[in-house]
């Protein structure tokens, strides 16, 4: 599952990196630790050349109480073994949660990487996962629906993140599950009304393991109420070697250190 991910870009750079505006007033915030029930940014189909500020974990448009469905599994009801070979059908859109949102209402969710813990030890045994080359930020799969919350009067806007079974790298931690990350040339697809659902689901598999590396941190990140750059620093080697310049230029050099808010 992902359930802790990061964004630490300027507004600026995620405007140039999607091709969309931030209306003026967006209460955007960078964080080292975007968990469930926090605000984050994600891109609509709703307004696709928009940056919106929407919360981590879905509430199904029908429920009666709040909701904080933050993942939803490509497979639906299927593959409950998480066998990494399952090449099975994707049975999603039979959810009723998100039966509806897979088909009308889908979001990019904007990160620059993301948390996992191992299968065993969960976040006690944490890593950051990342894009090699310089790939940040970069687009999850995600699903949005708007709910109302009769008893605070108001409305509440939110997503979840789509996920498949887990690559090479992510069975490396060990763990059984992945976000699905988009290639950038797939983005527009997933946000286009007019793509058909079995394009959609063809979409939903595992990022190439060979552009993606991972590295252990500490298990101060279990806690939703702490953020901060020192949530990131390694504790370990990373999981495939890469120079130490490389890696000082990617994660600190390029939007992971000493973030201001616009």
């Amino acid at each position: 599952m992902c359930g802790r991910y990061i964004e630490v870009q300027k507004v600026e750079t995620i405007e140039k990196r999607f091709n969309v505006q931030a209306p003026p007033g967006l209460d955007y915030h960078r964080s080292y630790n975007i968990s469930p029930g926090k605000m984050a940014p994600v891109i609509t189909n709703e307004k696709p050349d928009q940056l919106q500020m929407y919360r981590f974990g879905l509430t199904p448009f029908w429920s009666k109480k709040p909701m904080y469905l933050f993942n939803a599994r490509a497979e639906g009801d299927k593959n409950k073994e998480n066998d990494p070979q399952y090449t099975g059908s994707k049975e999603i859109f039979r959810k009723p949660a998100f039966r509806k949102p897979l088909r009308s209402q889908r979001c990019l969710v904007v990160a620059d990487a993301f948390i996992e813990g191992t299968t065993g030890e969960g976040l006690n045994r944490p890593f950051v996962i990342y894009l090699k080359h310089h790939q940040r930020p970069f687009a999850f799969a995600g699903i949005w629906d708007r709910w109302e919350d009769t008893a605070k009067e108001q409305v509440v806007d939110a997503f979840s993140i789509i996920t498949t079974v887990a690559n090479g790298l992510i069975r490396k931690l060990p763990h059984h599950r992945s976000p699905v990350i988009l290639p950038r040339e797939a983005e527009r697809t997933w946000l286009s009304d007019q793509t058909p659902l079995n394009e959609i689901l063809d979409l939903l598999k595992p990022y190439p393991a060979e552009h993606m590396n991972a590295y252990p941190i500490g298990r101060k990140i279990k806690s939703p109420k702490v953020d901060g750059r020192e949530l990131i620093e390694p504790t370990g080697e990373r999981l495939d070697p890469e120079s130490d310049f490389q890696v000082r230029k990617d994660l600190h050099l390029r939007g992971m250190g000493n973030p201001r808010k616009k």
